[in-house]
């Protein structure tokens, strides 16, 4: 097999715990050795052992070194966090070759891994698939290039574009089969956030009801508001209550929680202010067939749209009666 070939089923062991990982990148691992994969591991689980590790457990310790060449998707860590650095073990081991996909965009790794490893007389190299596996963390790439949360905004709207009926005469808009595609949406990210309006007037549990294991996002909820009946179902998990109406500093209070995305789960208010600060990377629309009238709120006014905030749309297709839109940042 050659360096792509092996880097990819690499990457494709990694992929298997993307909901367990997080908020830490998915990294997999493999010992190679004659074009031969004797061993292999991954980051199974949120601070638990790295890839590197549990590959390196998983080998036959009587085998001889030198013609070993362990692959790895994301540069090893080389400093102390939940686990011991990945680096020491790979010295350790006698391994004399590594090849590595990407670079950690961590500045507590970014190159400092590879720049140990070639100190301790190693042949390293990097670069096999790296777009690939940023690809494959594009929430913990972003979070560490741009110094905050990647933020999805989810909204379901009627067909005329709006958000509720004022009189709450309508108590869902979308099909019971896009709402369950909701469920995978949340899965995927650290944190769902909110505001009080929709916590009060809906009652929302807004966990991911899925039927495998995740990691639950934090729930986060943005209010001014200390006194909350800790009876509603938002409240069935630990949440965040943080009192502030300047968005830059949730983001700091997220980059704090070490968290690397979050789903905006709001009202037309809330969601307005993400999109108008230009603190949105995507934003899921599923829409209903069915309009509400002149008796709805919309969910944007004086004639914005999402073009005029600067999308363009990527994909779209029907679930059950609703289609699902993706729109990303130009």
């Amino acid at each position: 097999m050659t360096q792509i070939e092996l880097m990819q089923v690499a990457l494709d062991l990694s992929k298997d715990f993307k909901f367990t990982a997080k908020p830490n990148p998915v990294v997999g691992a493999l010992v190679v050795r004659n074009g031969e994969i004797i061993a292999q591991g991954a980051h199974e689980s949120w601070g638990k052992n790295h890839a590197e590790i549990n590959c390196l457990n998983n080998l036959d310790k009587t085998l001889p070194k030198d013609d070993l060449t362990l692959y790895v998707t994301l540069e090893p860590c080389n400093h102390f966090g939940k686990t011991p650095p990945c680096t020491d073990a790979i010295i350790q081991s006698g391994i004399k070759k590594v090849v590595i996909g990407a670079l950690d965009p961590n500045p507590k790794v970014a190159g400092q891994g590879i720049q140990k490893l070639i100190d301790a007389n190693i042949d390293v190299v990097h670069g096999v698939l790296a777009s690939e596996v940023a690809d494959a963390n594009k929430f913990f790439f972003f979070r560490h290039i741009h110094k905050r949360p990647f933020i999805t905004i989810k909204i379901a709207s009627s067909s005329d574009g709006m958000s509720h009926a004022e009189d709450g005469s309508i108590k869902w808009i979308t099909s019971s089969a896009a709402r369950e595609d909701v469920q995978h949406l949340r899965a995927e990210h650290d944190a769902i956030i909110t505001g009080g309006n929709t916590v009060r007037n809906d009652n929302p549990q807004m966990n991911a009801r899925v039927n495998y294991p995740i990691n639950q996002p934090k729930k986060i909820l943005l209010s001014s508001e200390s006194n909350w009946d800790k009876g509603l179902k938002f409240f069935g998990a630990p949440v965040s209550i943080i009192d502030s109406r300047d968005l830059q500093d949730v983001f700091h209070s997220l980059i704090d929680e070490d968290i690397c995305s979050a789903l905006v789960e709001a009202g037309p208010k809330l969601v307005n202010a993400f999109l108008e600060d230009g603190l949105c990377e995507e934003l899921v629309v599923y829409q209903s067939p069915d309009p509400i009238g002149p008796k709805g709120v919309s969910w944007f006014h004086d004639g914005n749209t999402i073009e005029k905030f600067g999308f363009k749309h990527t994909s779209s297709y029907t679930i059950d009666r609703d289609k699902k839109t993706t729109f990303v940042k130009c």
